[in-house]
């Protein structure tokens, strides 16, 4: 009997249910038809956020940032990197916290850029503050190491 993982779509946002020895690299979503990973962070809001953080079976890496943050403006072309190393083993998501305020707050943002990384549902680790694509990725990999 084989068993599914389930995988958010990063362009339509519908879940996918991928066979768990079938490598993700070159699946396509099953609605839109558009590659389940490019190698690029999806940029989400409020309930895509909920949608991908609820329903994927691997980790999520997320930056909550804001477009008027220096540190933020540095850390995108190192997330971006970040991502297509990490892909598809990891999700990497972009929350701008000035468009959900009532989200970061329930994460407890209280700085930014800050990098939450969480599987089933839950932070397992959290880093406030910039880093280059190099120390994100050796961070998601201890993070997903130690829990």
């Amino acid at each position: 009997m084989s068993t599914t993982r389930q995988i958010v779509c990063g362009s339509c946002g519908r879940i996918n249910r991928l066979p768990a020895e079938r490598a993700p690299q070159g699946a396509r979503c099953g609605a839109c038809h558009q590659p389940m990973f490019t190698g690029h962070p999806v940029e989400v809001d409020e309930e895509a956020f909920s949608r991908h953080v609820a329903n994927n079976d691997i980790p999520v890496l997320v930056d909550v940032w804001a477009p008027w943050c220096g540190p933020c403006r540095a850390m995108a072309p190192m997330f971006e990197r970040a991502a297509q190393q990490l892909e598809p083993k990891v999700r990497l998501l972009k929350l701008n916290s000035d468009n959900a305020p009532s989200l970061s707050s329930r994460l407890n943002i209280s700085g930014i850029p800050t990098l939450l990384l969480m599987r089933g549902g839950r932070e397992i680790a959290r880093h406030s503050g910039a880093m280059d694509a190099r120390s994100i990725v050796a961070w998601t990999e201890a993070g997903l190491t130690r829990s």
